[in-house]
Order: structure tokens, then C-alpha cells, then sequence
């Protein structure tokens, strides 16, 4: 018999809790994004599917925003992020859905939040950046930045599409956050994405 996804949310959610007790956490480069937000300005965090885990220990106090698809295991996600103030948009993986996208957009004007969102999630390929964080940042005129989670020490699920990496306890985790920028095209076209992607994974792949 399946358990509900409602059932499992609030377990996984206190060993999450409990598993982020064990780790050391430190974050790198916050000052460019305090400057933004004391301006009143929206920062759309970029990460990687697999290092989800280690960004939370930056992420985690901060109000966000952020696209879980309409699946069933998007639904066990988002009823662990929502117990985490996350504000969940649920919606496709490969242009977040333009309900979600809209969605999203509302929600961090009318809150004031920001958001994140892991690039090649959910499903993968694997550190392919796909191009609905770039519809996200464009529309909402908010700058973007590239965020890395690393481990000194973790688990890598070796067999899983993204290779997940789980902080060991007591291991450090290091939030890297890339210099903030915008999306320089006015309109989104398929050249302009396809550089604004690149754009994006290249900085995501320089800050590792």
C-alpha cells in the first residue's frame, strides 16, 4: 500500500531539521545581494539540482519562492518546503509552466520574496540549464545569481540522474553565491535564451 505524500512531508521535514543540526554552514559573497535587496530589487537564486541539500543551509532563512512540478513527488516536495515558509508554484520542469511562472511572479511582488530554483531539475540532463529561470528573471526585471552548495563531506547517490549529494553530518557546507546580474535582452527569442542559458551555466560552472 502507498503512503499519501501528506503523510511523509512532516516526517521528512523534522529529519531534515534534525540532519541540518550536524552541519557547519557559512556563506560566500552575501554583501552584492544585501545591496539589492536594501534598494527594494528581487534576486532569483540559480542552483543545481544536486546541491539542493547544501544550499538550503544558506537559503534556508530567507522568504522564497519556487517551482515544484505537478508530480507526485512534487508533491511530497512541496509539502516539505511549504514547512519550511517556501512558497511552492507547481508546474512543468522545462518552462516552469506559465501558470506556475505567473504564479511565481505575483507572489514575489505582492510578499516581497525572492526565489530559487534548481536549473536541470527535475528530471535532469544534469547540469543542463533549462531556460524557464530565465523567463522568471526576465519578467520580473530581478537579477539573477548563480548559487553553489558544497560539502566538504557527503553522499553522492551515484545511480541517481543528478547524482544528489547528502552532507555528511559534521561536514561543512560552503553557499557560494555568484556576482548578481540581469538578462541583457529586452525580448526573450530563442537566440536570446539560448545565450542567456549558456550565459548562466557558465557562471554556475566557474563558481565549482
Amino acid at each position: 500500500m502507498r503512503i499519501a505524500p501528506e503523510r511523509i512531508a512532516p516526517v521528512l521535514y523534522w529529519t531534515f531539521r534534525a540532519w541540518k543540526t550536524t552541519l557547519r554552514s557559512r556563506e560566500s559573497n552575501l554583501e552584492p545581494i544585501q545591496r539589492i535587496w536594501a534598494q527594494g530589487g528581487r534576486v532569483v537564486f540559480a542552483c543545481w539540482h544536486n546541491e539542493i541539500f547544501a544550499c538550503t543551509n544558506g537559503l534556508g532563512d530567507k522568504r522564497l519562492v519556487t517551482i515544484v512540478s505537478a508530480s507526485g513527488d512534487g508533491t511530497l516536495l512541496a509539502g516539505v518546503l511549504s514547512r519550511m515558509g517556501v512558497w511552492c508554484a507547481r508546474g512543468s520542469s522545462s518552462k516552469l509552466g506559465v501558470r506556475a511562472l505567473v504564479q511565481a511572479v505575483k507572489v514575489m511582488r505582492d510578499q516581497q520574496r525572492d526565489a530559487v530554483i534548481t536549473v536541470d531539475g527535475p528530471r535532469g540532463p544534469r547540469h543542463q540549464v533549462k531556460d524557464g529561470v530565465i523567463y522568471l528573471a526576465h519578467r520580473l526585471g530581478a537579477y539573477l545569481v548563480p548559487t553553489r552548495g558544497l560539502s566538504s563531506r557527503k553522499f553522492v547517490f551515484s545511480k541517481a540522474w543528478d547524482r544528489f549529494e547528502l552532507p555528511l553530518p559534521l561536514s561543512r557546507c560552503t553557499v557560494l553565491y555568484g556576482e548578481p546580474y540581469k538578462v541583457e535582452a529586452e525580448e526573450l527569442d530563442k537566440a536570446a535564451v539560448d545565450r542567456e542559458t549558456a550565459r548562466l551555466a557558465e557562471k554556475l560552472h566557474a563558481l565549482g
